[in-house]
């Protein structure tokens, strides 16, 4: 693979080594591609002593779209898809002994929420959106559930997970899945001073207060992402995974959704 087809840019200076998802003809979608160079990118970066902060940024206007859904249809065929492998990358964003700072400048959706949870701190633009789209394409949002609810507050987790619906940068941070969102134009100087930051702490304190943060949440993380990302890929061999990924890509409603026949939907 030449540098031009790499799929996650990587750049290092001044302590703080920068994994850019770069594949926006599909909106970042986190393929099988795209995940394997973000794990060797990150491991790089952790086995590199002079890199203190690992920030994960995108090209393009969308963060991450979530599963690479064509890639997903074409797997059918083999029992397995690219889903499963999120939860190496989930448990490895999380499990990093280095800070991770996501910068979302534009929409993430489905499984790039769960990227964002597992960052250490999420800065995002207060125009971006995001939404837990699983539901209305059949399936759940099961392995990144294992990153989004220590982040996410219990009421609004039950709102955005059942709905499906769409929510701005201001409500990312109210409800917790961002650490706090700026205005668009505030957003570079705001990661800035995160990792300007950061990189003041000691490496080895750093470590060691990352595994303090984490001693409240699920004792045995790698297990619980196991059996999420086995119940995910469940969901999109399902009959309803299967229809929804069809609908998706056909650009029409899945076969699910209600037709409107102009009734209150509460009467």
């Amino acid at each position: 693979m030449t540098s031009s087809d790499a799929l996650v840019r990587v750049a290092t200076a001044h302590g703080v080594t920068t994994l850019t998802l770069d594949s926006p003809a599909n909106r970042n979608a986190l393929s099988t591609g795209l995940m394997t160079e973000l794990l060797a990118g990150l491991a790089a970066a952790v086995a590199d002593d002079t890199v203190r902060v690992v920030v994960l940024d995108h090209t393009g206007p969308v963060f991450c779209s979530g599963a690479d859904l064509k890639e997903t249809a074409a797997a059918y065929a083999s029992g397995t898809v690219p889903a499963g492998m999120l939860g190496d990358v989930l448990a490895a964003v999380w499990a990093c002994p280095k800070p991770v700072v996501a910068r979302v400048a534009g929409p993430a959706r489905a499984g790039g929420l769960g990227l964002i949870a597992a960052a250490d701190l999420a800065i995002c633009a207060e125009e971006a959106t995001f939404a837990f789209t699983e539901v209305r394409i059949g399936v759940i949002p099961a392995v990144i559930s294992a990153t989004v609810l220590p982040r996410l507050h219990p009421r609004a987790a039950a709102e955005l997970y059942l709905t499906g619906d769409t929510f701005d940068g201001r409500r990312a941070a109210q409800v917790g899945l961002v650490t706090t969102a700026v205005p668009a134009a505030e957003l570079d100087a705001a990661v800035t001073r995160a990792c300007a930051s950061l990189v003041r702490g000691a490496p080895g304190a750093l470590a060691g207060a990352k595994e303090l943060l984490r001693r409240p949440a699920v004792t045995d993380l790698t297990a619980e992402i196991a059996a999420l990302a086995a119940l995910s890929t469940g969901y999109f061999l399902s009959a309803e995974g299967r229809e929804g990924v069809r609908a998706f890509r056909e650009k029409r409603p899945a076969s699910w959704v209600p037709v409107d026949d102009g009734s209150d939907p509460v009467a």
